[in-house]
């Protein structure tokens, strides 16, 4: 995780703030399983995301600890990976009970920062009530997006910020298909394809 600056790109394109849950049968795809946030999405500038159900290799205490941000206490919690792009570059997403350096609200009670102030505070129990630590991002140029969901290759669910935050990560892409009333088992090893 990096100590630098970045502005994410927030627009109010049609998927911003859903969910995009890949479809079985994404096969050898680095998205397999996968459920994503989608923070931002325009026309213009493509779309950025965070994947909310996969595991990173690294715990937030190591983060912590390469930061050279002390803590009281041993905190094992997963950082997930958000993506396959810039691996090193951290982003939080949390609850509106919290605003720090470079805080943009997202969605009700969604905020994403994308400064290392809310890792300190969150070390200190002093940080939002609800958050998820990120390493890397997913994105896609202009349009791409859209042309994968008409391919099938992703279903969208709108966003629920109790699900982003309250239902464990190895459940997501499972709970996903249970809220929208589908059944995974339905799709053919064709792609999308139900």
């Amino acid at each position: 995780m990096t100590n630098e600056k970045i502005t994410p790109l927030i627009s109010e394109g049609s998927l911003s703030n859903k969910f995009l849950v890949s479809v079985p049968g994404m096969c050898g795809d680095c998205f397999q399983k996968t459920v994503v946030y989608v923070c931002s999405n325009s026309k213009k500038d493509g779309s950025l995301g965070l994947v909310i159900n996969k595991k990173s290799s690294i715990r937030f205490d190591e983060v912590l600890s390469q930061l050279k941000i002390p803590s009281p206490q041993k905190d094992n919690r997963p950082v997930l990976w958000g993506g396959p792009v810039d691996p090193i570059r951290g982003f939080i997403l949390h609850s509106d009970d919290f605003k720090g350096d470079d805080t943009t609200k997202l969605f009700q009670n969604v905020n994403l920062t994308v400064s290392v102030d809310v890792l300190q505070k969150i070390a200190e129990n002093q940080g939002p009530t609800d958050a998820l630590i990120f390493l890397g991002y997913s994105s896609w140029a202009a349009g791409q997006l859209e042309l994968e969901i008409a391919g099938n290759s992703w279903l969208v669910m709108d966003a629920d910020s109790d699900y982003l935050f309250r239902c464990p990560y190895e459940n997501k892409w499972q709970r996903a298909f249970t809220m929208m009333g589908v059944n995974p088992a339905m799709f053919s090893s064709e792609q999308g394809s139900v």
